[in-house]
């Protein structure tokens, strides 16, 4: 280092040397990075839905199916009659016992519901509006009557008197 006049400063070295020193050092002592996780050799472990989660999808259902078949809107009707089949499978698949009812819910919604969603599914094919009144209430009946038999009969379900979904249109969408 040079002083202000040209001359050599005598105490430069020792302070570029010590200003060194202490980077390197300070350099050493950090943390090393972390490394990367890696993925787990154990599988993970697959989501099984509860049998109130799948249960509080199906009155969903059953709730748009309603609102659906009185308004005509046979085709959302439809939907809603196949996603009510799939949740009762799922229902059968995920839960074929459950806790302390004395009737499974395997035995339960074969004997109790698959009927008389047929014939839901039958009276919405034919766009029978009638058919379709008379087919709800008796697949309605169906659920309660499992809820009854699967220490459930503290949950009765009935026709939708509101709509609960104002943000959807229920009549038949025009092509």
């Amino acid at each position: 280092m040079t002083s202000r006049d040209g001359g050599q400063c005598a105490h430069g070295i020792p302070f570029l040397i010590t200003a060194a020193l202490l980077a390197l050092l300070g350099s050493a002592c950090r943390q090393p990075p972390t490394p990367a996780a890696t993925p787990s050799s154990a599988p993970a472990e697959a989501y099984t839905p509860g049998l109130g989660e799948i249960m509080t999808l199906q009155q969903m259902r059953h709730t748009k199916l309603w609102l659906a078949g009185e308004a005509g809107n046979w085709d959302l009707a439809a939907y809603e009659v196949k996603e009510l089949g799939e949740g009762f499978d799922d229902v059968v698949k995920f839960h074929p016992t459950h806790e302390d009812s004395p009737v499974a819910p395997k035995d339960a919604i074969p004997r109790m519901v698959t009927a008389p969603l047929a014939d839901v599914r039958a009276a919405v094919d034919k766009k029978d509006p009638k058919g379709f009144e008379h087919a709800y209430d008796t697949l309605t009946k169906g659920c309660n009557d499992c809820h009854q038999a699967t220490n459930f009969g503290f949950n009765l379900v009935q026709r939708p008197t509101t709509n609960p979904f104002p943000n959807q249109i229920f009549a038949p969408v025009r092509k």
